[in-house]
């Protein structure tokens, strides 16, 4: 596969659609408002666990504005079953605090609310379990874990390899809940016209939202349209249709016109899923030099009783460092809670936390320095699958992000420099993800005027994925940028996997270098005249990626952080935040850049800040606004940054570009906690780092 460098890819081309962002000209699935729209307002369960005895739904059918009220008696059937996350209103029982018991639809949003905030829900309550802890009599292996990865795995005999190895790191960490708060809230609007529907949604992925309604409603996938040209952030949680989606079908079906549906905020806590909480072992063995001889993790996690998620939070200690004797376990246990989902590098963020507190706590055992310490584990092959790395930039980023950094010389030794009431610590980890690519189709069109039109079904969720996609268009078809002009987010348009797993733009990306090469064909064929009705061409990929070489296909990264911690009452600050990445080639530096210092500063707010609290009495979450629920800001980092190295990548796709969404946020959680006991020799192992763990 030949990687060329075109005049446009590897340009800081701004965004083609930022105009329209800021004259508030893009329209977002909310602003829809087709003609005769009313509004739908959810009843959410105010149980952990039970089951819906009545609803007084007669007593609201009068309140002004009122059309009609739903709750599972009288709710239209899907072609489902009753228990599973999405066939809302079509069970009696409550599996979670926060589910979807009832809705009020009303000509106004504010007859809607009134209305469902009065309606009257008996349940018969029955005990809950909402808490989970090692040890729990209800863990599980599940058959595998996102996405579609062995649950457990194991190479050599690691037991018999720790009992032997001179130094041994066997530690237990600890990361909670967490909720994604995008800009934009969960939205929808639902319109029917006979058998076919229409769906104005805020999702990461039109295909997966518009299959699996036709799915629920035993509708032709061809008989539902879901648009969604601009989405306000995702962060994981619309990479599948939540309740309030079927909500707002059912509803639309129920009165026989079209329905919006707004989740609040305070609802997402509930209904459009979380970062699963962990309880992860680690247990490190390694020779005096630091060399490793075993590594093991083992990961608890929850999920709930309407549906399983298990996150692969083991995953990328099968590929980090060399060791011939490894293990990796997942287990999970029903709860009574919602159902977690993917969040911003699924796995990875968690995961590579714990890996790399620990490497952390062996470097300071072995009296090696802990960048030295990864250098002398940087394995030669993928450890457990043998197969070689199309690219590992991993030691590049590390010497790199060191020089800039002024890593070198620094003074091993905690709790020993500082100002006065400030102590200051330095800190580092390793960052990975993997490179993803999924079949995708496109459409690329020659008008007679000298344009091009691209269409892909790809989601465009802040990130600027038009903008990049429009860059490869217009290089593949040696045209201007500003002669093509890209349609995404509909799937009325071909064929595209989600925005998620750092797999968009590769995915996307290669089918539109395949649709541009095949109407350049076309056109040459036709001695470049363009005829009235135009001149198009289509490409697909599925042939390409299954035909693809068996590499070990990874992104890879190094965090640096500094921070000081206040001596008296344990406020912990980062003046300076580095990130040096490996991701191939970087297809438009200015949206490289805020990829990776949104995901770094999302690090920061997992290390310091960002905790779902459970309620175990009421099975609920208590800080679920974003007045309570902590995250960090561009006012939190002082001095951030992030940068890249030069990586050559034939293995990759017709761009050698690497995803970059996801590995911003992986390893930054762990540098910071580094460098806490760097400045104060206080280890924290669970998330977040609040003051109170600090103070001793």
């Amino acid at each position: 596969m030949t990687v060329t460098r075109p005049c446009h890819l590897g340009a800081p081309i701004e965004r083609v659609d930022g105009l329209a962002k800021v004259r508030g000209e893009a329209r977002y699935a909310y602003e829809n408002t087709p003609d005769s729209a009313v509004y739908a307002v959810p009843v959410q369960a105010t149980v952990a666990r039970g089951e819906v005895t009545r609803v007084d739904v007669d007593a609201v059918l009068s309140s002004p504005g009122v059309i009609a009220a739903m709750w599972y008696a009288n709710a239209p059937r899907l072609a489902t079953g009753e228990d599973a996350e999405p066939a809302v209103l079509q069970s009696r029982r409550v599996a979670y605090r926060g589910q979807y018991v009832a809705a009020v639809i009303a000509a106004t949003y504010e007859q809607a609310r009134e209305a469902a905030r009065t309606l009257h829900v008996e349940y018969t309550a029955e005990p809950h379990d909402v808490g989970l802890r090692d040890g729990h009599p209800g863990l599980y292996r599940p058959g595998s874990v996102n996405p579609g990865l062995p649950a457990d795995t194991l190479k050599g005999d690691p037991e018999a390899a720790l009992a032997s190895a001179p130094v041994v790191v066997d530690e237990t960490y600890r990361t909670p809940a967490e909720h994604h708060n995008p800009m934009e809230p969960h939205a929808t609007v639902a319109l029917w016209d006979g058998d076919g529907l229409t769906i104005y949604d805020s999702t990461q992925g039109t295909y997966a939202t518009r299959d699996q309604i036709a799915s629920l409603f035993g509708l032709p996938p061809g008989n539902v349209r879901v648009v969604s040209p601009y989405v306000g952030g995702g962060f994981g949680s619309k990479l599948s249709p939540h309740p309030h989606v079927v909500l707002a079908v059912l509803a639309a079906k129920q009165v026989g016109r079209p329905v919006k549906v707004a989740v609040t905020r305070h609802e997402m806590f509930a209904v459009t899923g979380y970062r699963t909480p962990t309880i992860q072992r680690v247990r490190l063995g390694a020779e005096r030099d630091g060399r490793l001889v075993a590594i093991t993790h083992d990961v608890v996690e929850q999920t709930s009783t309407v549906g399983e998620f298990a996150e692969q939070a083991a995953a990328p200690t099968r590929l980090m460092y060399a060791a011939p004797h490894r293990s990796t376990t997942h287990r999970l246990v029903r709860l009574d809670v919602p159902t977690p989902t993917w969040m911003r590098a699924p796995g990875e963020a968690p995961g590579m936390f714990a890996l790399e507190s620990a490497m952390d706590e062996l470097a300071a055992a072995c009296g090696v320095d802990p960048v030295e310490l990864r250098l002398r584990n940087e394995p030669a092959t993928e450890p457990e699958s043998g197969l070689p790395f199309s690219s590992r930039g991993l030691v590049a980023c590390l010497r790199e992000g060191a020089r800039r950094f002024g890593w070198h010389g620094r003074d091993p030794r905690p709790g020993t420099r500082r100002s006065g009431r400030l102590y200051t610590g330095t800190g580092v980890a390793s960052s990975t993800y993997p490179v993803i690519r999924r079949r995708s189709r496109a459409e690329a069109r020659a008008e007679p005027g000298g344009t091009f039109t691209v269409r892909v079904a790809a989601a465009e969720i802040g990130t600027g994925a038009r903008t990049v996609l429009t860059q490869i268009a217009a290089d593949t078809l040696g045209a201007p940028l500003t002669a093509v002009r890209v349609e995404v987010g509909d799937s009325a348009l071909p064929l595209a996997p989600l925005a998620g797993g750092s797999m968009g733009t590769a995915s996307w990306g290669t089918a539109v270098v395949r649709a541009c090469e095949a109407l350049k064909e076309e056109l040459e064929a036709r001695g470049g005249e363009v005829p009235p009705q135009g001149v198009e061409a289509a490409a697909d990929t599925g042939e390409e990626i299954r035909a693809q070489e068996k590499y070990a296909r990874h992104a890879f990264g190094a965090q640096f952080a500094e921070v000081t911690v206040d001596a008296d009452t344990g406020e912990t600050r980062v003046p300076r935040l580095l990130g040096v990445f490996a991701v191939g080639h970087v297809l438009n530096p200015r949206t490289a850049r805020s990829q990776f210092v949104g995901g770094m500063t999302m690090g920061l707010s997992m290390a310091l800040m960002e905790e779902s609290v459970l309620d175990t009495e009421f099975g609920d979450y208590l800080n679920n606004d974003l007045a309570q629920y902590h995250i960090a800001s561009c006012a939190d980092v002082r001095d951030i940054d992030a940068v890249w190295v030069d990586e050559e990548d034939p293995h990759l796709n017709p761009m050698g570009s690497k995803g970059i969404g996801e590995i911003g946020i992986v390893g930054t959680a762990a540098a910071i906690a580094n460098a806490v006991y760097h400045a104060t020799g206080v280890r924290v192992r669970d998330l977040p780092i609040t003051l109170d763990k600090l103070i001793r």
